[in-house]
């Protein structure tokens, strides 16, 4: 793939980015492929919509809303990833009832493709989160947690590659550091590694070896912690690393209205992007490659 030169410009509520030496009037997108990348985190078990009186979010969010507009979305672009950054778990009655089951089968009906593991998807322990994979048709990614002595192992993966009309889009998963968050007796025997050079060699793997378009990086690791100015974050992960294109985030509840464009190692672009929790939003970002896989991307979030 020819080197990247992501530019900035907004459109409409969103934002366009075009690389490989394209203008931005002369990327013809209708003559393009298009890939859609939808994704969400941070739900903690909103399966409803708030209430018409609350405070903050008024009438806002619902698995149900969620998922027309996820269909209508698929109507116009049949070409669509779904993803989840973590943290399904916990947060509503329907978690301390059901334990996580109807949060998956409701995920699965509006067919997530993929998702990663946050630290509230350990709160019936890691045999909690196992007796309920059954319910998920999706798979799970993490690439820096370790499950080899665990009831998980075998059943995350670090990363899966999609083909998707011809592009390739390689997407991994990183959790946040368990420890202090997570009771051992929960995790158990789950091992942590650090993520940057975790995320590096997924990276390394995903375009060397498997040769794919698009990587995309599913975090749990926070987007920025401004009173912890050394701990690593997205946007800390972004500017450490290179051939990472997407980092979709979660656990700090971040409310970005469109992607953050951060430079990584080699001075290229990395697209930033988490939308709150709850399922308030629902993240979009819509990218176009032309015949030598140059790419142009337009995100936004979207208020359900």
């Amino acid at each position: 793939m020819k080197r990247r030169e992501f530019l900035k410009g907004s459109i409409s509520s969103g934002l366009l980015l075009s690389a490989g030496g394209f203008s931005l009037s002369s990327f013809k997108t209708s003559g393009s492929k298009h890939l859609t990348v939808l994704h969400t985190n941070d739900v903690h078990s909103y399966i409803d919509p708030f209430p018409a009186d609350h405070p903050k979010n008024p009438n806002m969010g619902g698995v149900a809303r969620r998922a027309a507009l996820i269909e209508k979305i698929r109507a116009e672009n049949p070409n669509v990833l779904l993803l989840d950054s973590g943290d399904i778990f916990q947060g509503t009655p329907y978690f301390n009832y059901y334990g996580g089951e109807l949060e998956f089968k409701l995920m699965s009906m509006m067919k997530y493709d993929l998702a990663t593991i946050g630290n509230h998807d350990f709160d019936n322990g890691i045999d909690g989160l196992y007796a309920q994979l059954p319910n998920a048709t999706f798979e799970f990614v993490s690439a820096n947690y370790d499950f080899k002595n665990t009831v998980l192992d075998g059943h995350v993966k670090p990363y899966k590659v999609f083909n998707k009309n011809g592009i390739k889009v390689g997407v991994f998963g990183l959790g946040v550091e368990l420890d202090g968050l997570v009771d051992k007796r929960n995790s158990k025997e789950t091992v942590y590694h650090d993520p940057v050079s975790v995320a590096q060699e997924m990276a390394r793997i995903l375009k060397q070896e498997k040769k794919c378009d698009l990587i995309i990086c599913l975090s749990h690791i926070g987007y920025q912690y401004k009173n912890e100015p050394d701990k690593i974050c997205d946007t800390k992960l972004a500017t450490l690393t290179k051939d990472i294109d997407l980092i979709i985030g979660g656990h700090t509840h971040t409310f970005l209205d469109k992607p953050t464009i951060l430079k990584n190692i080699e001075g290229k672009d990395v697209l930033v992007n988490q939308v709150g929790c709850y399922g308030i939003n629902l993240g979009r970002i819509d990218f176009y490659f032309d015949e030598e896989k140059n790419i142009a991307a337009n995100g936004k979030s979207i208020i359900i």
